[in-house]
């Protein structure tokens, strides 16, 4: 699933100042060199803070409510755990503030990038397949952090993990060991082509420099065969959250059954109403130590930041396709968001509790 709107160069804004103030979490916005893009990756940083710093909101913009934090306060003594993000195709890592907010408030350092190519305003069905390079990413920013001087003392580097959405979900899924099957991906949109990722690699449109450009049909044939089914396990990854991760039929199950590490499956909407593309409950089933949860009465769009009064007209008024802030269910944003926010705290304190009894095991 992605965001496919021709306004998303629009919907996220890094950060505005703000008059509502968050004095508990600091927000920082850096620049990480990946050789593997040849360029730097712009990375956001949420962590408990002392609450000095500048008021700001992350994410505001003239269709979603922005998230207060401190912009360059001073980080809280004492070492934390690291969760990445990774977003979705189409959007931004501002679009994941409100959930990185509810992390570093209950003790989290949390970073993400915005990953080129599948970006709002940088996006284009080529570069969408490329699991790869996000991947790579993610481990290019732990890199980064457990050897900065800035932030190596204040991470536990025996607790990192990731949170990743829809294709930042399959992103978590290669860094937790999970392995890409091409031949099952190209049978996914052959059997399912009204899909929302397959319809978009029919063609058409793609975003370059925030602009739309046309694309011609791409077909996932041409993929790169080795690089999508390439292993990105990175052994540094303890625990991983994955909220209607993509690719859900397109990995090779026998890497799936060999994942070691606590996985946390959430998907959006109730039972029979979950697209295919998404829809993790087997794959669940199939890594030894994975719980699985939906979420009643949300969709696909809920995980997105809450939309602000009149976003659905606007975007309706400029032919925008995707009904990202349509009331398609009974429920609020907001309280769809309060019942992430704690299976997903959940979701990494189950492997804090879980390392801590094999501490207090190996000490007897």
């Amino acid at each position: 699933m992605r965001l496919t709107t021709a306004l998303t160069a629009f919907f996220f804004v890094v950060t505005s100042t703000a008059s509502v103030f968050a004095g508990e979490v600091g927000l920082q916005d850096i620049r990480i060199f990946s050789h593997e893009r040849g360029s730097a990756l712009a990375v956001t940083i949420w962590y408990p803070s002392k609450g000095d710093g500048e008021p700001a909101l992350t994410g505001e913009s003239k269709i979603f409510e922005g998230t207060p934090a401190s912009k360059n306060a001073s980080i809280k003594e004492g070492r934390f755990p690291l969760v990445l993000l990774s977003h979705g195709s189409g959007s931004r890592v501002e679009g994941m503030a409100w959930i990185a907010k509810v992390l570093a408030e209950a003790g989290f350092i949390v970073a993400g990038p915005n990953h080129p190519g599948t970006t709002s305003g940088d996006s284009t069905p080529a570069a969408t397949p490329k699991i790869w390079e996000r991947a790579q990413d993610i481990s290019t920013i732990i890199t980064a952090l457990v050897s900065d001087a800035r932030w190596q003392t204040s991470i536990d580097t025996d607790r990192i993990g990731v949170l990743g959405f829809s294709l930042g979900g399959s992103t978590a899924m290669e860094l937790a060991g999970a392995q890409a099957d091409l031949d099952a991906y190209v049978r996914y949109c052959d059997n399912y082509p009204a899909m929302m990722d397959c319809r978009w690699f029919e063609g058409g449109r793609g975003f370059v420099n925030n602009k739309q450009v046309t694309v011609e049909k791409f077909d996932l044939r041409s993929i790169d065969r080795a690089r999508f089914e390439q292993s990105n396990r990175d052994p540094r990854i303890a625990s991983a959250v994955l909220v209607d991760p993509g690719l859900a039929t397109a990995f090779n199950i026998e890497s799936v059954k060999s994942i070691d590490i606590p996985l946390t499956f959430i998907n959006l909407g109730s039972i029979g109403k979950i697209p295919v593309a998404v829809l993790s409950d087997r794959l669940a089933k199939q890594v030894p130590n994975a719980a699985y949860a939906q979420v009643d009465d949300s969709d696909h769009f809920s995980f997105l930041p809450i939309c602000k009064q009149g976003a659905a007209n606007f975007l309706k008024s400029v032919g925008d396709p995707d009904p990202i802030c349509e009331q398609g269910v009974r429920r609020s944003r907001a309280d769809i968001h309060e019942e992430l926010a704690i299976l997903i705290r959940q979701g990494f304190e189950r492997h804090a509790a879980q390392l801590d009894a094999k501490t207090r095991d190996w000490r007897k």
